[in-house]
């Protein structure tokens, strides 16, 4: 879906290419949902209808955004999935969740939570020293469960509502509401504003991991969704549905959600 200095020549086409590649790993991620919907042990989350004005033009996108990740994505995952052991893919999803949990502080913040925004911060502080920088989720055992928010969840919870959906290539399935807030999850990354942006050596090698390590986690989602009957037709609604929940799960209108983005728990 990060401490060097920043030379001249990476500037602004750096960040935007930087920002591309944490926006696609972000379009990845919500395909699981959409392929899961699939599995009829998934309850799904009630019916929402998604307001799809550019249904035409955003199939073409859909049909160009598979194309690329038969061509780029998929091959890139597979190879990594088979020179990587599940166990060594496992702490590296876990270590790359880490770094979102500042981002996760935020957004708790802003939606009037700040008893879970101290919780999600002791697990960032206490995953990112004893649990190795993330590579084991030693705050899980102290009863600091993990928390999921973004933006599209943050103004969902103060009445923003979706908008028309847009399928974006590389950037995946979006709502207005999400698009924009999906932009600013990047522009306002805790972790990306430390370390010097997205143009750092580190925030390239973050965004590079993220994309593939997210990939390889959504693989079967992508294989369910190659079997449905109408492919773009399933993405569409389970987004919707999923982000509807994950709007209501803010507004406490719902139990918290079936984490169906995230990487593998890690293992011993």
């Amino acid at each position: 879906m990060n401490s060097q200095d920043q030379s001249p020549g990476h500037g602004a086409a750096g960040r935007r290419i930087a920002a591309i590649g944490l926006v696609a790993a972000a379009g990845l991620a919500v395909l699981a949902p959409a392929a899961r919907a699939q599995d009829p042990q998934v309850a799904a989350p009630a019916a929402t209808a998604a307001h799809d004005p550019l249904e035409g033009l955003n199939r073409a996108s859909f049909k160009l955004g598979m194309g690329l990740d038969h061509v780029i994505l998929a091959p890139i995952a597979h190879g990594y999935m088979a020179v990587a052991p599940r166990v060594v893919r496992n702490r590296v999803s876990a270590a790359i969740y880490n770094l979102g949990e500042p981002s996760t502080v935020v957004n708790l913040m802003l939606q009037g939570k700040p008893t879970r925004a101290m919780r999600s911060t002791a697990r960032f502080v206490v995953n990112s020293t004893v649990g190795v920088a993330g590579l084991f989720d030693v705050a899980a055992k102290l009863n600091l469960p993990r928390r999921d928010a973004d933006f599209g969840q943050t103004f969902g919870k103060w009445g923003v509502k979706p908008g028309a959906y847009v399928y974006v290539p590389v950037m995946g399935p979006l709502n207005v509401r999400d698009g924009v807030g999906r932009v600013l999850d990047i522009v306002t990354d805790p972790v990306s504003l430390y370390v010097g942006g997205l143009s750092t050596d580190f925030g390239k090698a973050r965004t590079g991991l993220t994309i593939v390590d997210l990939r390889a986690a959504t693989d079967p989602a992508f294989h369910a969704l190659k079997d449905a009957s109408d492919p773009y037709v399933t993405t569409r609604s389970a987004y919707a549905q999923y982000r509807e929940a994950v709007v209501r799960q803010a507004t406490g209108e719902a139990e918290d959600l079936p984490d169906f983005d995230a990487p593998p728990a890690p293992k011993p």
